[in-house]
């Protein structure tokens, strides 16, 4: 899994009134648990975008000061209204440990329905694995080739190697529909065999 660097402040206040003098100068309150104690600091919202504007998970190397924390990101509060960015929560790495995180769905290929005239549609973007950080990929591989019309790809039919995919079994990765066009020939052929 790729990682990115980003640097933070410490602070010391805490509370309501100690994350709206945060946000005043406009940096976003954040917390690092896990693994730990507890570390407060905040980061300038402008380095937040590269992390939550973006389909791809990263472990986040936090330089605070003198110190360095390995954090994964595991939670962003938004604003109910303008939907800026108001908390985010981060969840330290221990390499010997494996972590829980979101990782992004790349498919390949092109599916046998598609090519019949259906149309692919992708059901969820990312989905949960547990791994330890040297076996996290950057994205999980789902070969569509043989997906043929109207059926669909779920997380049970999925296999990596030194990981487990916590997303429930049942859930749907991406599928195969009909389209219009598909149906009318279908139909078409099946009066021309009458």
């Amino acid at each position: 899994m790729q990682t990115i660097e980003l640097t933070a402040t410490s602070r010391d206040a805490f509370g309501k009134k100690g994350a709206k003098s945060v946000r005043r100068e406009g940096s976003i309150p954040c917390v690092i648990y896990g693994n730990g104690e507890n570390v407060h600091c905040s980061l300038d919202y402008s380095v937040t975008r590269a992390i939550i504007d973006t389909p791809n998970s990263y472990i986040i190397n936090l330089l605070i000061g003198d110190k360095t924390e390995s954090v994964v990101l595991r939670e962003v509060q938004f604003h109910p209204v303008n939907d800026t960015v108001r908390h985010i929560d981060f969840y330290r790495v221990d390499a010997k440990k494996p972590i829980m995180i979101e990782v992004p769905i790349k498919l390949e290929g092109v599916a046998e329905g598609v090519k019949m005239g259906g149309k692919l549609s992708l059901a969820k973007r990312r989905v949960s694995v547990l791994a330890l950080t040297k076996d996290l990929p950057d994205f999980l591989t789902v070969d569509v080739t043989p997906l043929e019309l109207g059926k669909s790809i779920f997380v049970s039919d999925l296999k990596f190697e030194n990981l487990t995919i916590v997303t429930p079994a049942t859930t749907a990765i991406c599928a195969v529909k009909m389209t219009r066009a598909a149906r009318g020939a279908a139909a078409a052929a099946a009066n021309t065999k009458k």
